[in-house]
């Protein structure tokens, strides 16, 4: 009876009205436009679909009524992938119409696929063997193989600012010719003998590396006795003096923002104060998937924390993490595998209950600690998970990093905490934006050969990669 009266309601919704009836038949695929079908869809289901105009304009459906089942997820996803569109289910009974997210996965499909990862390899050898296919897979796929040449001019350093016991200057290095990466290095006001590193690289939040919760972290870092760069994504931050804010979401961002971050790191190593075999990075959110390419990338890289960004199904929601083919490499990989090819160097992966790191320590751990098993140092890579927390770099996210610096790089606790123990970020300065600018405040000390515009990066790079 219940499939009788579905398929008796079709019959009714071929009548919507007299100009669709006239194309409801196959000569013209039964085609209906998207906003019809949509309609169509919440009078069914007696469901509420939110969007708006633009993404149903000149948009058709064809078969459309046809692909109607008595599921309703059936029936949505039967019609919105053809359009490469989608839904997100906001509450019982709404549904929010996207485009089609490439990078963002079920769950359970993330998961089925890092457990066929699994089945790859099931010893160190068979492991080993894999993250030999896939590392130089990721530079080719970014179209760093071989890198491009370095340009010969100097770092650009502004004068040092002396705080309670740390010291910043503002860096700007040319990593192509005319494009410029900034950002501020954060150093400890007395160095004695070789001291770690940290690379901070910036996260998709408000203010960019300006913002408290970025300054706080590298000033904490400098004062436990490391230094840390804290650096802007492309298109992001004081790199808005070369390209418009939506370069940002270019594929090329991905490639840019790896690059940049190998550029800094050279630079960084090649201080004398530099302890090579402590060198670490973390970054939270966009600067979390960046911390987990980079880890698997550079071997020069001893210890990785990303924050609220590792998932294996979840991809990285913005270009300059997925935008480039890079989990595409070795037939499929994800984010997991990837933050995997750190092995055994010390990660602490810190997840939160209101993001897509959700499902981390059900799934995803048990996974690391497999492949950080096969080097018998499961202890080497662990979990913070906060599942009352969103997605921030808040107190206990830098908390989590802090301990895991000061345990595996052997930092000064004592000199970042309080009387009781507990960590006291009030001895750390939070300067005005404009004193973090390298090229001052309009750009005025912006170098005479710096490119400007998407075009001009595009020209630059694949001049750079032909060489």
């Amino acid at each position: 009876m219940k499939r009788y009266t579905f398929f008796l309601a079709i019959g009714f919704s071929l009548f919507l009205s007299a100009a669709i009836a006239q194309t409801q038949n196959s000569d013209f695929l039964y085609r209906m436009p998207l906003k019809k079908v949509i309609v169509e869809i919440e009078s069914r289901f007696n469901v509420k679909i939110k969007y708006n105009d633009e993404q149903v304009k000149d948009r058709w459906v064809n078969y459309a009524l046809w692909r109607f089942r008595p599921d309703i997820d059936e029936t949505l996803n039967n019609v919105l992938l053809p359009l490469d569109m989608k839904v997100n289910k906001e509450a019982a009974g709404v549904y929010k119409l996207k485009d089609y997210e490439y990078y963002r996965w079920q769950v359970q499909e993330g998961q089925n696929t890092l457990d066929h990862l699994a089945t790859l390899y099931h010893d160190k050898s068979g492991w080993e063997q894999r993250k030999a296919l896939l590392k130089p897979l990721l530079y080719e796929a970014q179209q760093l193989s071989p890198l491009p040449p370095k340009p010969s001019s100097k770092p650009i350093l502004t004068p040092k600012r002396v705080m309670d016991g740390y010291t910043i200057e503002n860096i700007a290095i040319e990593i192509l010719p005319g494009l410029y990466i900034n950002g501020s290095i954060y150093k400890p006001l007395k160095i004695k003998g070789k001291i770690p590193v940290v690379l901070s690289p910036d996260g998709h939040w408000a203010q960019q590396r300006y913002r408290k919760d970025a300054q706080i972290r590298c000033a904490m870092i400098a004062r436990m006795g490391a230094m840390a760069v804290s650096y802007d994504l492309f298109a992001w931050g004081e790199s808005l003096l070369q390209f418009k804010s939506e370069d940002h979401r270019r594929s090329l961002a991905q490639t840019i923002q790896t690059l940049g971050g190998i550029r800094i790191l050279d630079y960084m190593i090649s201080l004398k104060e530099t302890d090579k075999s402590r060198v670490g990075i973390s970054g939270g959110s966009g600067g979390g998937s960046h911390t987990v390419l980079m880890a698997a990338m550079d071997d020069r890289i001893k210890l990785s924390v990303p924050v609220v960004s590792l998932s294996s199904s979840f991809y990285g929601g913005c270009p300059c993490e997925s935008g480039m083919p890079v989990h595409l490499c070795g037939g499929g990989t994800n984010n997991v595998e990837i933050a995997a090819m750190a092995a055994p160097n010390p990660q602490l992966v810190v997840s939160d209950g209101k993001d897509w790191t959700v499902s981390v320590p059900d799934h995803d751990m048990p996974f690391l600690k497999k492949i950080y098993g096969y080097y018998g140092r499961t202890d080497l890579v662990q979990n913070i998970h906060l599942p009352l927390e969103g997605h921030d770099f808040g107190f206990s996210k830098r908390k989590a990093l802090y301990d895991f610096l000061i345990d595996q790089f052997r930092l000064n606790a004592a000199a970042v905490k309080d009387k009781n123990g507990q960590y006291d970020e009030s001895r750390c300065t939070v300067e005005k934006e404009s004193a973090m600018y390298v090229f001052g405040d309009k750009g005025e000390r912006l170098p005479s050969n710096a490119i400007k515009g998407f075009e001009s990066l595009e020209k630059v790079f694949n001049e750079s990669i032909s060489k």
